[in-house]
């Protein structure tokens, strides 16, 4: 690394839309430093050979040259967090070791989360855990959900709940539904865990948004949610 404060950090992925999430995220936290962006997976070798990176932001369906790819056939990697839309990949992403494995959409909190643990291996010396972010106005804190060939934004306090859909899930919110092809325990880790729960297998509840409760449901807005038995006392000790 150039100093001690910094980590330098290049983020790898076809989409702009994708880059721009991850240099918003990437700028919140003081002690990171985006260097670089690249669009695919051929410069980002080049850029690597010309300049030291500390952590590599890369995603993993690129045209040409997949991320996963790259990964196989550098000889001496910075540290990687996988960035993608596909879980199937990863097993395979770890056993090329990398740090963390990020489901997109993704969510701030979870990107914080994996951002500490490549702490620990890039900057071992110094404390293992980063100093905290600038905090991000409530009112601005959001995800993108694929829908309809396109990221779509959708604010975390407009969320009402989270209905699984066998391979996708349904995202009802203020303004409407909202269907994306994920699972909801990929969901699940992108959300902030304070504000979101999940009630049963096939649902998450937005906690603000519950009007009441009992054992076996919960009431939002003119919804009904269920409550699993497997989820039933952590969601009762949650609600209190």
């Amino acid at each position: 690394m150039h100093n001690n404060s910094t980590i330098r950090c290049l983020v790898v992925d076809d989409e702009p839309l994708a880059r721009d999430v991850i240099r918003r995220y990437v700028e919140s936290i003081p002690s990171l430093k985006l260097i670089g962006e690249c669009g695919n997976a051929i410069d980002a070798m080049s850029f690597l050979q010309q300049q030291p990176v500390d952590l590599l932001f890369l995603d993993i369906q690129m045209p040409k040259l997949k991320g996963i790819d790259l990964l196989k056939i550098m000889t001496n990697p910075p540290k990687v967090i996988l960035t993608t839309a596909h879980a199937e990949y990863a097993l395979e992403g770890y056993e090329l070791d990398i740090v963390d494995y990020l489901l997109k959409p993704i969510a701030f909190e979870r990107f914080f989360k994996a951002v500490n643990k490549a702490f620990q291996f890039v900057r071992p010396v110094m404390e293992t855990e980063l100093p905290a972010p600038k905090e991000e106005p409530k009112k601005e804190r959001y995800i993108y959900l694929r829908a309809d060939r396109k990221m779509v934004k959708v604010m975390l306090q407009d969320i009402l709940y989270i209905e699984s859909m066998k391979d996708y899930v349904k995202v009802v919110t203020n303004q409407g539904t909202i269907i994306t092809k994920q699972s909801i325990s990929s969901m699940e880790a992108m959300l902030p865990e304070t504000a979101f729960l999940r009630t049963h297998r096939s649902f998450i509840a937005s906690v603000d948004k519950i009007k009441s409760f009992t054992p076996e449901l919960i009431e939002i807005e003119k919804s009904e949610i269920p409550i699993g038995k497997l989820y039933r006392n952590n969601v009762m000790k949650v609600l209190g």
